[in-house]
C-alpha cells in the first residue's frame, strides 16, 4: 500500500549490514503474551504508532491475491495481518524505555467499522478513524492525530508486513525519542514503506507524492530535503500484495527457522494469527512453489 522508489536501494542494503542488525537480534520475534497491555499511557514522552487499518470484508481486502485466493480467504488474511501486526506492537513495547515508550493505534477505516476491529484487536490498541479520500491526507490526518493527543512523535505504519521485525518499531521510537527534529523512514523492498515516522505534522512530507508507485520513497526525500528534514533510514521490509509476497511469507512462517532468519539480517516477527492461517490455506493452494527461490533472491540482493 505505502510504496517507496528503489532508487535508493544501494543505501538501503547498505543499512541491512550495518549495526541496526546487531540490536535486531536481541529480538525472538515471538509474540506476546494473550493479554499484555502497551507499557505505556496514552500521554506525552510516547511514541504514537498507528497502522493503517482496512476492515476485512469479502471482496473489498486483498483483492489483488484473488485468484488463486477467494474473497474470503483474502479477508481472513487481511485479519490475521492486522492481529499480528497488533501483537508486534505489543511486543515491541516490552523493549522500550520510558522516554521512548510506544502506544499503539489503529487509523481504521471504513466509518462504521468500528465493533469489527474492537472484536480483533487487544484492548490496549486505540482506535484512530482515518477515512479520506487521498492516502496521504489520510497518513497526513493520522500523524496530527497522534500528535494531538500528547504523544511526542507520531508514526504511521502499514498493514501489509505481519513479520516485521520488532526491532525496527524500537529503533523508530528510540530514534524518535532523541533531541533534535528528524522523521523516520522503513522501506519496502517493492518500492513502498512500511513505516514513517515524524516529530511534527508536516504537510510538505505527503505532497506531490505519486501514491502506490515505485517513486514514492524517492519523492518522501525530496519533500524530506525539501524542508531540510534529518532522515533516519530503517532497513528495508517487504510488503505482502501479491502472490510472489504471498509465497515468500509462507517460505518465511512455514519454511526452515533458517530461511526465517535470513531475511534482511534481522529476526521477522513470529506471526501466529497469520502461520495459522498460511497452514491451513497452504493445505489448499501451492504457496510452497517459488518460495526459497524468493527468500535466496532477497538474499543476493542484500
Amino acid at each position: 500500500m505505502m510504496r517507496i522508489a528503489l532508487v535508493i536501494t544501494t543505501f538501503i542494503l547498505d543499512e541491512l549490514r550495518g549495526h541496526r542488525m546487531n540490536r535486531a537480534n536481541r529480538f525472538n520475534g515471538n509474540s506476546a503474551a494473550n493479554g499484555a497491555h502497551l507499557n505505556c499511557d496514552r500521554s506525552g514522552g510516547s511514541c504514537g504508532i498507528a497502522f493503517m487499518a482496512k476492515a476485512s470484508a469479502p471482496g473489498r481486502t486483498k483483492t489483488r491475491l484473488v485468484p488463486p485466493l477467494t474473497f474470503d480467504e483474502a479477508a481472513d488474511l487481511n485479519t490475521a495481518f492486522l492481529q499480528d501486526i497488533a501483537e508486534n506492537l505489543l511486543l515491541a513495547s516490552r523493549h522500550t524505555s520510558r522516554q521512548a515508550a510506544i502506544a499503539g493505534y489503529a487509523a481504521y477505516g471504513p466509518p462504521g467499522s468500528e465493533d469489527f476491529f474492537r472484536t480483533i484487536l487487544p484492548e490496549s490498541i486505540g482506535l484512530l478513524g482515518a477515512w479520506l479520500p487521498n492516502f496521504g491526507d489520510c497518513l497526513f490526518h493520522t500523524i496530527g492525530e497522534l500528535l494531538r493527543r500528547g504523544h511526542d512523535s507520531a508514526v504511521v505504519l502499514n498493514a501489509d508486513s505481519p513479520t516485521l521485525p520488532t526491532a525496527f518499531l524500537v529503533e523508530t521510537a528510540d530514534v524518535l525519542a532523541r533531541p533534535g527534529d528528524r522523521a523516520v523512514l522503513g522501506p519496502s523492498t517493492d518500492g513502498g514503506y512500511y513505516l514513517l515516522g515524524l516529530k511534527t505534522a508536516r504537510r510538505r512530507m505527503f505532497e506531490d507524492i505519486a501514491w502506490s508507485t515505485e517513486r514514492v520513497a524517492e519523492q518522501t526525500l525530496e519533500r524530506a530535503r525539501e524542508i531540510d528534514l534529518e532522515v533516519h533510514m530503517l532497513p528495508a521490509w517487504y510488503d505482502v500484495d501479491n502472490m510472489d509476497d504471498l509465497r515468500r511469507l509462507h517460505g518465511e512462517l512455514c519454511g526452515s527457522e533458517t530461511d526465517g532468519r535470513r531475511c534482511a539480517g534481522a529476526i521477522p516477527h513470529r506471526a501466529g494469527a497469520t502461520t495459522t492461517l498460511m497452514q491451513k490455506l497452504a493445505r489448499g493452494h501451492d504457496f510452497l512453489r517459488s518460495s526459497a527461490r524468493i527468500l535466496q533472491v532477497e538474499e543476493v540482493r542484500a
